[in-house]
């Protein structure tokens, strides 16, 4: 016997009757799921109106809708939480779950390659190096001196260079400095036993000591060649010009450096298995159970629009049927007009209000909390105490 094509009113609801059978399983599903087909079917005029629908295609867009609301939910939940779940083991269903944390790790692991570059840390080690200084040579060159011989020439970056002249502390003279075992051991239990002379730290105020180093310094500057250097493309230039002097006393320029390549491979991390991006965040569908009552009635209008949409689709396909001495004409494309004004109109209103939740919104809301709260408190009066 041929099913009959127009819907015969309530029913019973048994998994398998949906295509994806996403929800059989849900026990609330299975008991809305025919309410919901018989409500849909009411509000498109049944039983005074024939519905060419079955039980499955209400069942099919009450599917539909309870996904729809799930997926706009999770995409949300994704913008809002991806920066904080980046690196957590992938395979974790987060629908539901409340997300509390922040992306500083994220930050810390991309701001450690800083630490290469200061020296002070970092994912790639900083090695040291020496050239042998030449009397009279200002210029070496530290790819063909050191990066070709120690590192199969491979690119170097030069972090620091040691090539400084005496701190200026060491280079206090004070002519006032007396001397005597009663003294020395005096300056040794001040912790100044290290500078020489340094009776002058005991009572001379800390910015003559300032305005000293100052002038040893600017006297190093401008009335002599001063120690420096400058070094372009890995070629350094020292000064002042080395003599046999320096030679004798110095003889190596040392230079701490990292490898460019081990640098770049050390600063990209690719790990596997794990949270990396919208497409594997662990946010499966939302079963209908675990909807709220908001939610459920935001369902139940997005499935009216759909069921709208699918009954004016097969109406549309015989826009007219003809009967004795007349035709009838049907509704199919006033249905499917309608009901797609209703479905953008219900996803407009669903994503307005959870960019309302969205963390950045929160957290804008609180902050002007607090300063209308401030505002308010600006203008209570102030007790007078008299004692």
């Amino acid at each position: 016997m041929a099913q009959e094509l127009i819907y015969p009113g309530s029913s019973s609801f048994f998994p398998g009757q949906t295509p994806f059978g996403i929800y059989d399983e849900d026990y609330t599903f299975q008991e809305d799921a025919p309410k919901m087909a018989l409500w849909c079917a009411r509000r498109l005029g049944f039983p005074i109106q024939n519905v060419e629908l079955q039980d499955e295609n209400f069942y099919a867009c009450f599917e539909e809708s309870v996904s729809e609301y799930g997926a706009q939910v999770n995409q949300f939940n994704i913008r809002n939480n991806l920066e904080t779940l980046k690196g957590k083991k992938s395979g974790t269903n987060y629908s539901g779950k409340l997300v509390q944390g922040t992306n500083l790790p994220n930050l810390v692991a991309i701001s450690s390659a800083y630490g290469t570059l200061t020296s002070v840390g970092g994912n790639t080690d900083n090695k040291k190096g020496y050239v042998e200084l030449v009397a009279g040579q200002q210029e070496y060159d530290l790819d063909s001196l050191w990066a070709n011989v120690s590192e199969s020439a491979n690119r170097i970056e030069i972090t620091r260079v040691f090539h400084e002249p005496v701190p200026a502390i060491n280079r206090f003279f004070d002519p006032y400095s007396v001397s005597g075992q009663g003294t020395m051991n005096l300056i040794d239990e001040f912790g100044f036993g290290s500078y020489s002379p340094a009776a002058q730290f005991i009572l001379m105020p800390v910015f003559e000591d300032l305005l000293r180093i100052q002038a040893i310094e600017f006297n190093d500057q401008f009335r002599k060649s001063a120690f420096s250097f400058n070094i372009v493309n890995n070629k350094i230039k020292v000064f002042p010009m080395p003599t046999s002097n320096h030679i004798n006393l110095y003889g190596k320029l040392y230079f701490e450096y990292f490898v460019t390549e081990e640098f770049i491979e050390n600063s990209t991390k690719v790990t596997t298995d794990v949270v990396s991006d919208y497409s594997n965040i662990g946010y499966d569908f939302i079963q209908y159970c675990d909807i709220n009552d908001v939610g459920k009635q935001w369902v139940r209008k997005y499935c009216l629009a759909l069921v709208k949409e699918l009954l004016g689709a097969i109406r549309e396909k015989y826009s007219t049927i003809p009967i004795p001495g007349s035709e009838i004409s049907l509704d199919g494309a006033a249905l499917r007009s309608e009901a797609q004004t209703e479905k953008e109109a219900l996803m407009t209103q669903l994503r307005e209000t959870l960019e309302e939740l969205s963390r950045k919104v929160q957290f804008e809301n609180s902050n002007n909390e607090a300063n209308q709260q401030q505002e308010m408190l600006r203008k209570v009066p102030l007790a007078i105490y008299i004692g």
